[in-house]
């Protein structure tokens, strides 16, 4: 199977980061082909940075990254796994 890296840019008592990362943790559970990285954007700058950068300008927590595709914040990651997409991207489907 295909490795798949979840990339995370949060922070702490973000409770928009805490609902994504619990949905891609009960998503990732028992599958090693799925990677997950938190960056905490609070404790490091040149990791929101990084984040701004790469999420075309978008400056809100979280920002998920899925094998280096911009997904979105929270509420998208929401609306990927109502379509039912976000198994074909993670490759648990």
């Amino acid at each position: 199977m295909k490795r798949v890296t979840v990339e995370i840019y949060s922070g702490p008592s973000c409770a928009p980061c805490v609902s994504a990362k619990r949905l891609i943790a009960k998503k990732a559970a028992g599958r090693r082909h799925i990677t997950i990285l938190d960056f905490d954007v609070k404790a490091d700058p040149a990791r929101c940075a990084e984040m701004i950068a790469r999420a075309g300008g978008r400056k809100t927590i979280p920002q998920i990254f899925i094998n280096g595709v911009h997904v979105g914040g929270s509420d998208e990651l929401v609306d990927i796994e109502r379509s039912g997409k976000l198994d074909t991207m993670l490759r648990i489907a």
